[in-house]
């Protein structure tokens, strides 16, 4: 992108946050990549040197799924994911610059991250929809039941505890309820579950969406790619042409784009977003 392209569409990304009556951030895994937490490269080889030297794993993301031999090293695995992507600071504050942006609008965000890095930024839990789960969240994995259990200390000592890549035995988690294994709240597969916090945060949802069908409305998408396009960007390419007031805006290092139908109201952004937030911040004077 250009400098004079990046500047114009700065300019009118900067005009449209201002004159918004509403605003719906659609966030996806690029927008914790600006913010320092990669799942590859040198952070993943510095967290992780030990698994990559037994098993090969390439990143974060594939390991997820590696078939660990025991759950007590599967936990090992996990617990270390969690803590370093869920729990310690992101190493920049790119979340606390988005939401210092918004300060004073009238906005809502759909995510399909699971880092929980807009709670601990301090965006209001009641403006938030996760989508697909939270790292600091276990269920059944059967699941018996349709409950979720935050994880914080178990995964404290896991991290704590764990040697030659393993968990103590007394640390693997199992249903309360059933007795099975504990798994990840992350949606992956059916067994997903859904549960009496996210149902309520999906209604918040859909009833700021249902309040702001007309007027000044900015989707404004952030690091959103093909993995899950159902979510947030397909629906945020329905609902800009059926607004005449309505702007799309996506920011997105490597894959900023729009529908050709709302190509005239889009704005699009091919950069880091750390460094598009420090832009607009920079000009907004917040």
């Amino acid at each position: 992108m250009t400098s004079t392209k990046f500047d114009n569409e700065i300019a009118r990304l900067r005009e449209a946050i201002e004159s918004a009556d509403a605003i719906v951030v659609g966030a996806g895994a690029g927008l914790s990549t600006a913010a320092g937490l990669t799942y590859s490269g040198e952070r993943f080889e510095r967290l992780f040197p030990d698994f990559i030297a037994k098993y090969g794993i390439r990143d974060m993301y594939s390991g997820g799924f590696f078939p660990f031999p025991t759950p007590e090293e599967r936990w090992a695995w996990w617990s270390r994911h969690i803590w370093c992507n869920r729990y310690e600071p992101a190493p920049k504050d790119t979340y606390g610059k988005l939401l210092r942006l918004l300060d004073g609008k009238d906005f809502f965000v759909i995510t399909t991250n699971v880092d929980h890095q807009f709670q601990a930024a301090g965006f209001p839990k009641e403006r938030l929809f996760y989508t697909q789960g939270d790292y600091g969240l276990w269920q059944c994995s059967e699941p018996c039941h349709d409950e979720t259990y935050d994880n914080y200390e178990t995964v404290k000592r896991m991290v704590e505890e764990q040697r030659d890549m393993r968990v103590p035995s007394e640390l693997v988690p199992h249903c309360p309820v059933c007795g099975k294994p504990m798994s990840m709240n992350l949606r992956a597969d059916d067994t997903f579950v859904e549960d009496a916090g996210w149902h309520a945060a999906a209604e918040r949802y859909r009833e700021f969406l249902e309040a702001h069908q007309e007027g000044k409305v900015l989707y404004l998408e952030l690091g959103v790619g093909m993995n899950t396009p159902v979510i947030i960007k397909y629906p945020f390419w329905r609902y800009t042409p059926a607004n005449p007031q309505a702007t799309y805006a996506c920011v997105n290092y490597g894959e900023a784009y729009a529908h050709e139908s709302i190509r005239d109201r889009s704005i699009l952004l091919d950069v880091d977003i750390d460094r598009v937030l420090d832009e607009l911040l920079e000009g907004s004077g917040r």
